[in-house]
């Protein structure tokens, strides 16, 4: 008998390096290659494109906007430290939405410029592709990172459930309200990517712990729409989350800036950009 076959399962499991789960090397490249989304980092910056909208989000609330394919939009820190719970739908059809477990599956429990947000079965595409972040936090010693897709958004169930009372102000709820008035439900708030947010397991037990938020005014979030998109965002009721939810005291909390860009006239075509495609797949399951 083989020292490989004494041992048993977990001592085998013990001693193998991690795997990744996904050959993601394998996955389509980019339209336009990583030459066109590097440009699109300073396109602004250079003139190649243009404001088209702006608003705001007010402090413990919710705003959508629609994103065409093709064009970009920024959530923009603009007052003071402050993150943001994100969702997207595919403006045609609002069941494909951002699937935030398959993007870290693919992607990392935090996203970063380059990284795209795919949307759900069976359409399984990219939505969005994150061309700047401006924060770059990377991972620090606790191995906390920003913009996770970890964690779902605060609600107000969760918050009855510690604290006894009602609160309407929680992320599920402001993003509830945006729905409602676009004409979808609360079954369509879906789990969200935490902006500017810094986040994290613990190493001794393994929970999920946030820090203070690293975001300054003046930095952004900045993402090109692969295809037409309905997009909301609501500003935590936590502020920059240095307080646990439901645990008590009163964050500050600020308004966040959102600016949707247009891009030149045939700059992404010119380049071999076209909209993202849903999935091909057609096996029906083997039914």
């Amino acid at each position: 008998m083989s020292s490989q076959q004494k041992l048993s399962r977990k001592d085998i499991t013990r001693q193998t390096k991690p795997i990744l789960c996904y050959a993601v090397e394998n996955l389509p490249v980019k339209k336009g290659g990583d030459e066109l989304y590097a440009t699109l980092r300073t396109a602004v910056k250079y003139g190649k494109a243009t404001l088209v909208e702006k608003l705001e989000i007010p402090a413990k609330d919710a705003r959508s906007w629609k994103v065409p394919a093709g064009h970009m939009w920024r959530i923009v820190c603009t007052h003071g430290p402050q993150v943001a719970d994100m969702n997207c739908w595919s403006l045609s059809d609002p069941k494909e939405r951002f699937y935030s477990s398959k993007t870290r599956q693919i992607h990392a429990t935090h996203l970063t410029t380059g990284d795209r947000l795919w949307s759900n079965m069976p359409y399984l595409r990219p939505l969005a592709t994150i061309t700047e972040d401006t924060i770059a936090y990377g991972f620090d010693d606790d191995g906390a990172g920003v913009h996770d897709v970890i964690g779902s958004r605060c609600d107000p169930y969760t918050h009855f459930l510690m604290t006894g009372e009602d609160y309407n102000h929680c992320c599920h709820s402001n993003l509830t309200r945006a729905a409602t008035h676009d004409g979808l439900t609360e079954m369509d708030v879906h789990d969200v990517l935490n902006v500017f947010m810094c986040t994290g397991f613990t190493r001794d037990t393994n929970q999920y712990f946030t820090k203070p938020s690293p975001v300054e005014v003046g930095d952004y979030i900045e993402f090109l729409a692969e295809t037409d998109l309905l997009v909301s965002a609501s500003t935590c009721p936590q502020g920059d989350v240095s307080m646990a939810c439901g645990g008590g005291g009163e964050p500050d909390v600020y308004p966040l800036g959102v600016e949707i860009y247009k891009l030149e006239d045939g700059f992404l075509k010119k380049k071999g950009w076209s909209p993202s495609d849903v999935s091909k797949y057609g096996g029906n399951h083997g039914l």
